[in-house]
Parts: C-alpha cells; sequence; structure tokens
C-alpha cells in the first residue's frame, strides 16, 4: 500500500462517517479549550499579579519590626520586643551600594478642606520615596529633605483627594487638616491607580515623623531600602543585619527582598496555572475515552473492509498505521478546533469584562495539541492492534 494511499484511506473515513467523525473530535474539542481558558485565566493573572509587584522595581528590600519564627508569623505591624525607628533609617543611608532608604509608615484619618471633609489613607514616608517605587509628581514637588526627627507640617496629595477636596482648583500652598493638624499642600502625585486593591490616588503623604506623632505610634511599620541594580543580593542583606543587629542587641526583624518575593509569588502562581490546566486536561481524558470507543465500534463496522485490504496484500503494519492515523487525525483536529475555540472565548470575555486578565500561553497550547494527539495514539493502538490481527477470511466471511 502506497503512502497517499494509506491518506486517503484515512480520510475517507471522515467523509463516510461524518457524524461519528464529528462527535469525537467534538469531545477532544471540548477537552482542549478547557485547558486553554482555564490557562489563559490563570497566566493572565499570573502576569497581573507580578506586574502588579514588580512595577515599583526588584532592587528594594523592605525592613519589618519583629522576627518571623518557624512557629508564628511575622508580627511586625502588630508589635514587636523593639520596633524600627527613624534613626535606623537615617543609619541605613551610610552603608554602601545603598541608594534610598525611605521610613514608611500609614494609617486612616479625616482630612478637611473649606468645609470638604474625606475620610482617606495617610502614608507617613521620607523625601525619597518617589524614587523608590518609581512615582511621580504631577504639580509641585514631593516632601523636601527636612529634618526626619522634626519635619515640618506639609503634605502632598494623591490625585483623586485633590480633585475631591480642591475641585480642580490648584491646591498648592493651601492649608488643610490631617487628623485634626494643620499642613500646608506642597504637592499632587500622578495618577497611579489601584495596586492589589489599594487606591494610591486616594491618599495623602506626610513626613514619616508626623505620621508616628499622628498615630500614637513608637515606631515605623517599615523602613523601604533601594540598593544598586548591579550588587548582589545577599552582600546588602549581610551589611543591613549586621548593622540592624549593632543597634538593636539582636535580629528582632525580617528583611523581605522584593526580588526574592517575586520569585516566591511568580513559582506560587505557576503552580495555580498549571493547576487549573490540569483540571481542564481531565476533558481530554474524557475525549480520549471517546475515541477508543468510537475506534473500537469502528473496527467491528469495518471489518469485511479490513479483511479486502489484508486480501489484496495490505501488511498488518500498514493495517495498524491505517487505524492509528485516523486516530491520531481526529485527535489533531479536535484539539485545533478547541484551540481556536478557547482562545476565542477567552478574548471574548476580555472584551467583555476589561478587568478580567486574560493571557493565551502558547507553551500551554502547544501542549495541549501535542497531548491531544498522544491521547489520540494512545485511545486508537488497542483497535488499530486488534483490526491489524484480524484473519483476512475470517474479516471477509463478516457481514
Amino acid at each position: 500500500m502506497l503512502f497517499p494511499d494509506l491518506i486517503h484511506l484515512t480520510t475517507s473515513s471522515f467523509v463516510a462517517y461524518r457524524l461519528r467523525s464529528f462527535l469525537t473530535g467534538l469531545g477532544i474539542a471540548i477537552g482542549i479549550t478547557a485547558v486553554i481558558l482555564l490557562t489563559s485565566i490563570g497566566e493572565g493573572l499570573r502576569q497581573f499579579v507580578l506586574a502588579e509587584f514588580s512595577q515599583f522595581g526588584t532592587n528594594i528590600i523592605n525592613i519589618q519590626p519583629g522576627r518571623t519564627q518557624t512557629h508564628g508569623a511575622n508580627v511586625g505591624i502588630f508589635g514587636s520586643v523593639k520596633t524600627i525607628s527613624i534613626e535606623d533609617a537615617q543609619a541605613l543611608r551610610h552603608l554602601p551600594n545603598i541608594e534610598y532608604v525611605d521610613p514608611s509608615m500609614m494609617g486612616n484619618a479625616e482630612v478637611r478642606f473649606n468645609g470638604r471633609t474625606r475620610r482617606t489613607m495617610v502614608h507617613g514616608h521620607g523625601h525619597e520615596m518617589p524614587n523608590i517605587f518609581s512615582m511621580k509628581v504631577q504639580t509641585g514637588s514631593f516632601l523636601p529633605d527636612d529634618d526626619p526627627i522634626q519635619p515640618r507640617a506639609l503634605v502632598v496629595l494623591g490625585s483623586k483627594v485633590s480633585q475631591e477636596l480642591f475641585a480642580g482648583q490648584n491646591p498648592l500652598g493651601s492649608y488643610l487638616r490631617v487628623g485634626g493638624q494643620r499642613y500646608r499642600v506642597v504637592g499632587v502625585m500622578e495618577p497611579k491607580g489601584q495596586i492589589l486593591g489599594f487606591d494610591l490616588d486616594d491618599t495623602v503623604f506626610i513626613p514619616a515623623a508626623r505620621a508616628l506623632e499622628l498615630f500614637n505610634r513608637p515606631g515605623l511599620m517599615e523602613i523601604h531600602v533601594s540598593y544598586k541594580a548591579n550588587v548582589e543580593l545577599q552582600s546588602v542583606v549581610n551589611s543591613i543585619t549586621a548593622l540592624l543587629k549593632e543597634r538593636h542587641g539582636r535580629e528582632d526583624f525580617t528583611l523581605v527582598p522584593q526580588e526574592k518575593a517575586l520569585e516566591v509569588l511568580g513559582s506560587v502562581l505557576d503552580v495555580i496555572t498549571f493547576a487549573v490546566g490540569a483540571l481542564g486536561g481531565i476533558s481530554l481524558l474524557v475525549g480520549g475515552v471517546g475515541i477508543l470507543t468510537i475506534m473500537t465500534m469502528a473496527v467491528t463496522e469495518r471489518t469485511s473492509e479490513i479483511g479486502l485490504l489484508r486480501a489484496l496484500g495490505a501488511r498488518e503494519r500498514q493495517v495498524l498505521m491505517l487505524f492509528l492515523g485516523e486516530a491520531m487525525l481526529l485527535s489533531a483536529l479536535g484539539g485545533l478546533a478547541g484551540l481556536l475555540l478557547g482562545a476565542g472565548i477567552a478574548q471574548a470575555l476580555h472584551l467583555m469584562f476589561p478587568a478580567l486578565p486574560v493571557h493565551t500561553p502558547w507553551l500551554f497550547a502547544a501542549l495541549a495539541e501535542l497531548s491531544a494527539i498522544t491521547i489520540g495514539l494512545a485511545a486508537g493502538v488497542t483497535p488499530a492492534i486488534r483490526a491489524a490481527r484480524l484473519d483476512p477470511v475470517e474479516a471477509l466471511r463478516a457481514e
């Protein structure tokens, strides 16, 4: 049997049994669609979350009060044996390879101007905060390099707060009250939008020492440190740890490098993406069972045809390839239809719900199509072997 004849016999069965071929391919197509749709949503969420975290840069180390223990969680925000202070932040500035240092404090307070009142987030920071987190000032300037312990009562507004309180007017030089204290506006930040549920536009920025006084806190919530990009992370961590241990007398703080956090987060999200893809893969197994069933029935229905082929000189290997080729072609076509359908539904969902991050990982798509062909091959092996081993005389006598 020549190869073109083999191809012709394989494809002619699709025309002769159109409904059966369609239903068989549909089972595979639904499985591939489920895989592509779920992995598109999973990969979209993965890229969204990583982009949200990494937009501030990766060469950042967060220093939190409290030591993470194996039997408990970090209690840095809620309390510690010894707090981290503005003086600690000032000492960190003298370390080698450190670019910027930002003492951080956060709370919620009432902001009032000219009879308008708004309750919003109040962030206490140092003057280098925009350099660390790649944030820009739209109007005016950020907090100046004041005395870190006794800074002036200055405030920088988020774009939404500025719009709500000043209704489009220029707020620079105006005075407003933050938590009952009087502050002068020196700048307005560029719109930043929401970051993992936190609206950075609906906030105000005041000096860290003023925030400690406002919220009656003995120490900072965090210190953010930015180091040079070409420096090894571990050397920076070691120098920070040595300095703070010398100042505190022991290691009662926790360092959280942004780079390591992103690696762990990426690994977790990769597992989640793979898991949702595996759930969709269950549908592929169901499609494989369908191919096995249909191909087994096809052997029974085409017994006389197989006997005729063997009587005309077709060898067992050629009959085997005939049925295996049919199973693989069915699964490949079904998989291709599933790819197109899954990607189409994913993009349609993104158009209907723009906030839903969707990204079709083409590596997963290629693996899904390869899996479909493999499943078709595996499902077609038993029926193909059975067909190849039929006795030609007995097969010709079959009705």
